[in-house]
């Protein structure tokens, strides 16, 4: 068979990145796991809010590129953990603003040197130039992608 009638995938540039990022994505859950038992749509929830401190759950499915249904399971979860709490909005009844409790915050910012010092590791490897580089692509296609590190 001819080379155009064959995609390699182990070259393909969707595949190796959706590969790339489902590893690194499940090494690092390995550590929220441990610690506190999240699912990974719970310590993205968590850190979404962390970061943002208030937004709607369609928000937050926006930012971190997550389904809604795996965000509306995650605040149900932090929720329950007591780590979340939704309030109402003032005009619309069906909005709701979504923030971390105490606790959640307690949980998130423990969670930040981990995620830190996970990241560090991970590049370790690699010269402070080949960091630079790495990162100025990842922005790049980032761009090309459509996605924007702005809050929605």
């Amino acid at each position: 068979m001819p080379d155009d009638d064959i995609l390699s995938l182990e070259s393909f540039l969707p595949y190796r990145l959706n590969r790339l990022a489902e590893a690194v994505s499940r090494k690092f859950s390995a550590n929220y796991k441990a610690r506190y038992g999240l699912t990974r749509p719970e310590w993205r929830t968590l850190a979404t809010l962390g970061q943002f401190s208030v937004m709607s759950a369609t928000e937050i499915a926006q930012h971190s590129s997550m389904h809604k249904t795996k965000v509306s399971r995650a605040v149900a979860e932090l929720e329950r953990r007591k780590w979340l709490k939704r309030t109402p909005d003032a005009n619309d009844r069906r909005l709701e603003h979504l923030s971390l409790t105490p606790s959640g915050i307690k949980a998130y910012r423990d969670l930040l040197p981990i995620a830190r010092v996970f990241e560090s590791r991970f590049l370790d490897d690699l010269s402070t130039q080949e960091k630079q580089g790495i990162l100025q692509a990842l922005t790049l296609l980032e761009r090309a992608a459509g996605l924007s590190e702005r809050r929605p």
